[in-house]
């Protein structure tokens, strides 16, 4: 990993942001400064979303991701810079048993037309049909080392894909090989007792 990080470690840039005062206008600014001095357009990583301010008062946090997704994008397509966004989701969303989509997340209108493509990742155990529980009493505890990720939107290619990638939380890694998910998934689990 050292290694690796000497090959590219001249061109990583990182930026140490606020959710009180680095503006959109701060993130370009960050952007257009590395284009002038490297050359090359660098790929921006929003974490999170929610979190950058938009100046003015009275808006609604639909409003807001709504002008930040917007210039964002704007962005993207004057610069030529690749940006990758994580999106908050509703609090509601984030119970066991249920699967996060992409009208869970925080804002969902805008990045559900704005975004290119969308990602969801939910851990595998809270979304496979019980059956694959039930009846093979293993595969719980199998299934909690694995995350899905969906593919709910993809303007230029495939989309509605889910694929499954083997947690290495003790590295800080997923594996990167993952698989297309075999097993069936529900949108929520009905739980008995």
């Amino acid at each position: 990993a050292v290694a690796a990080l000497e090959r590219y470690g001249d061109r990583l840039h990182v930026h140490t942001s606020s959710g009180v005062q680095t503006t959109l206008d701060d993130i370009r600014a960050a952007v257009v400064e590395i284009i002038e001095r490297d050359d090359r357009p660098p790929m921006v990583l929003v974490d999170y979303l929610q979190k950058v301010p938009v100046p003015g008062a009275g808006m609604g946090e639909e409003e807001r991701v709504a002008v930040v997704v917007e210039r964002l994008k704007d962005m993207a397509l004057e610069l030529g810079v690749p940006v990758v966004a994580i999106a908050a989701a509703d609090k509601a969303s984030l119970v066991a048993g249920r699967r996060t989509r992409v009208n869970d997340l925080r804002g969902s209108s805008s990045l559900a037309y704005e975004a290119d493509v969308i990602l969801i990742l939910n851990e595998k155990y809270d979304i496979v049909a019980n059956h694959h529980l039930v009846y093979h009493l293993g595969n719980a505890e199998r299934f909690r080392h694995w995350i899905v990720m969906s593919i709910e939107k993809n303007r230029n290619g495939a989309d509605h894909l889910e694929l499954e990638f083997q947690k290495r939380f003790e590295q800080g890694r997923f594996e990167p090989e993952g698989r297309v998910v075999e097993e069936q998934l529900v949108e929520e689990r009905v739980f008995r007792d």
